[in-house]
């Protein structure tokens, strides 16, 4: 195992990373190590656990803006932002096998957003702005701490989903939102996949302002269509009124099943955790015939349809040619040592994106020092 360093200063951050590059090493970021499992193992590089950045900066409810050093448990925020009737609306989750590891810096770098991404956005929509230091070993800061601010180039959106290869994440400013008073979720059992996907189609299309949508291939014996309104009660009520009117069959869920239903669904419970899994993007009304098309899947459909789980022992390259085929991508979610170390876990990209993948990566990190091979 490589060498770990826990630097809880952004000077001491500056002299490890500028001193990898000056030496042609290699570093690997981690926050809490929720998300270890994914991405080819990477011994030849030395972690830089960035746990030692945490703690609250500042945090305005009214205003609905939240500063947090980036290693601050993704737990701790929740509670946070909780205590005030607000929320972080990309809908983060601790996706790891230790519960409360994941970090707010690692869930951002990750990109990592549940159901209520479907209406209320991904995670680079909630972030405002950020400090970092890139793989010069040089600090700096991009975008601000208002909602409006369109000052320079917008690379917090470039910074999400990053996956710590362009510049480790030292300070966070997010947007946050007010908590729904209500939450209610109506479901229709028995549906196949492309009748659940229309269902939901139509769902979304009506003036009820669905938050999150999805179809599980099985819950309790059946499939299980389910759409989710939140909001105050008497909102809730009439738009519930109204999706009741439009499916004959469609049915409210008690609240203790909902919250069930919604933590499978964000925490992919009811796939099979023996077998690789796949997070497939994909257009909804092509989501079925991927499905047709994989044999002995266990699957599941978030996202009214746009992110397909799937778990299966089908070839990874099969996988990602039907992914690719209905206009989607394939990103290999989990897998075991041997699997994650032959296939590369993001979806192979065109060599014009690849080429201009390249060139950001090296404007931030013109020495590889975050090139770990893990990806």
């Amino acid at each position: 195992m490589g060498a770990r360093f826990s630097p809880d200063t952004v000077d001491q951050l500056c002299d490890l990373i500028a001193g990898a590059a000056g030496k042609g090493e290699t570093l690997r970021l981690r926050g809490g190590g929720s998300k270890d499992d994914v991405g080819a193992p990477s011994p030849g590089a030395a972690v830089v656990d960035m746990r030692g950045f945490s703690g609250i900066v500042d945090y305005d409810p009214p205003e609905l803006v939240l500063t947090v050093r980036a290693g601050t448990p993704l737990a701790t925020v929740q509670a946070l932002v909780a205590a005030e009737d607000q929320m972080l609306a990309f809908d983060p989750f601790d996706q790891g096998a230790v519960p409360g590891a994941a970090t707010i810096g690692g869930v951002i770098a990750a990109g990592v957003a549940g159901p209520l991404r479907l209406t209320r956005g991904a995670v680079r929509d909630h972030l405002l702005g950020f400090e970092a230091v890139s793989g010069r070993g040089e600090r700096f800061i991009a975008g601000g701490k208002v909602v409006k601010n369109v000052t320079g180039f917008d690379l917090p959106k470039v910074m999400a989903g990053s996956w710590g290869r362009l510049a480790a994440l030292t300070e966070v400013t997010l947007k946050v939102m007010p908590r729904p008073q209500v939450q209610q979720t109506l479901v229709l059992r028995g549906l196949d996949p492309a009748s659940a996907i229309a269902a939901m189609a139509r769902a979304l299309g009506a003036p009820v302002e669905l938050s999150a949508a999805a179809h599980l291939a099985s819950w309790q014996g059946a499939s299980l269509t389910a759409m989710r309104l939140d909001g105050f009660p008497r909102s809730v009520a009439a738009r519930r009124a109204v999706l009741i009117e439009a499916f004959a069959k469609l049915a409210p869920m008690a609240d203790d099943e909902s919250a069930a239903v919604w933590d499978a669904v964000r925490y992919v419970r009811p796939l099979a955790s023996d077998r690789p899994l796949w997070r497939i993007i994909v257009p909804p009304s092509r989501a079925a015939a991927v499905i047709a098309t994989i044999p002995r899947a266990d699957w599941m459909l978030d996202w009214a349809g746009g992110l397909l789980w799937l778990a299966s022992e089908a070839d990874p390259a099969l996988v990602r040619k039907l992914a690719e085929a209905g206009g989607g991508h394939a990103m290999l979610a989990r897998a075991d040592v041997e699997m994650r170390g032959a296939v590369p876990t993001f979806h192979p990209q065109p060599p014009v994106l690849a080429a201009l993948e390249t060139r950001v990566r090296r404007a931030f990190d013109p020495a590889g020092v975050f090139e770990t091979g893990r990806f």
